[in-house]
């Protein structure tokens, strides 16, 4: 057997079609058919259920699926690491990020990021803290920026800055005229994010609430983005804590921002594994997001 014929394999049982499978794999269908029962001979078992409509896995095409995409990568991670031997500023980094950073630090480095290091090519993928940790460990993620630490030793970290929050208001609330919010005082009107967001748990340790079931306002309201949650604050249902590089997109949606005076602050960080093979990608980005929120009020490298 080969990879090829197991790039095959996995594709079928991916699609449950052969002609579909064979148009992502470029090839003839024919061909695809050919070569996947050459693998089923040498294997002497039948990996697939063919019929007029659909193909079915087989229960030992199951188990055999598993080991033929843990194969392929295997064999993309031998190309990895022969390409950062190679030029490690070269290939795909595969990037996770949180959703309460993504829409306000990409913009910011993205374009940088292309002009600096032009083959390096950025794979993104936006999800909660836990799922991007989890990318890592199972090697679906290269690299992933968080805001909260993680002690387990399959994953190493590097804080990259320290990023204030800031209360959102309400127009014509008590402590828009005021010049800094005291955190604790905004207790009883505090809005967060679902959870599972790692701002929400951050908010609440800010402002002095306790973890766990929620009830009253962070019980029955609940948003799974920032811009929902300061459209709930502008529309006069509470307040909340926004992260500083936030401010310039959030702070034009009806509501007003105020530094607060515990000087609440998240830090970023730019996790990996230990022994990814191209330290000199992760070098590279994390020296143009230093670079890029040098600048910004408030931010401590």
């Amino acid at each position: 057997m080969n990879l090829q014929d197991l790039r095959y394999f996995v594709a079928v049982a991916e699609y449950r079609h052969f002609g579909r499978a064979a148009e992502a794999c470029e090839v003839s269908q024919p061909t695809l058919s050919s070569q996947i029962r050459k693998l089923e001979s040498q294997l002497g078992v039948t990996l697939l259920e063919r019929t007029n409509k659909r193909v079915e896995i087989t229960a030992i095409g199951s188990r055999v699926l598993l080991h033929a995409q843990r194969a392929l990568h295997e064999a993309s991670q031998m190309e990895e690491v022969a390409r950062a031997a190679r030029d490690p500023l070269e290939g795909t980094l595969r990037l996770g990020i949180i959703p309460t950073l993504a829409p306000y630090l990409m913009p910011l480095i993205l374009k940088p990021l292309k002009d600096s290091y032009p083959k390096l090519m950025i794979e993104l993928w936006e999800d909660q803290t836990r799922a991007l940790i989890e990318g890592l460990r199972a090697h679906r993620l290269d690299a992933a920026l968080i805001a909260t630490a993680d002690e387990s030793p399959e994953i190493t970290e590097i804080a990259l800055f320290d990023e204030p929050l800031l209360a959102a208001l309400p127009a014509r609330h008590v402590f828009c005229a005021a010049r800094a919010v005291e955190e604790e005082s905004l207790k009883d009107e505090l809005l967060v994010l679902a959870e599972g967001h790692c701002l929400a748990n951050q908010a609440l340790t800010a402002c002095g609430t306790k973890h766990g079931p929620r009830s009253g306002l962070q019980g029955s309201m609940q948003a799974a983005t920032l811009e929902t949650l300061v459209n709930l604050v502008a529309a006069g249902y509470g307040a909340t804590l926004i992260p500083a590089l936030a401010a310039d997109t959030l702070g034009k949606r009806g509501v007003t921002l105020r530094p607060l005076k515990g000087k609440s602050r998240r830090t970023i960080r730019l996790a990996s594994r230990p022994g990814f093979p191209r330290p000199q990608a992760l070098r590279a980005l994390e020296k143009v997001i230093r670079k890029a929120v040098g600048g910004i009020a408030g931010i401590a490298k």
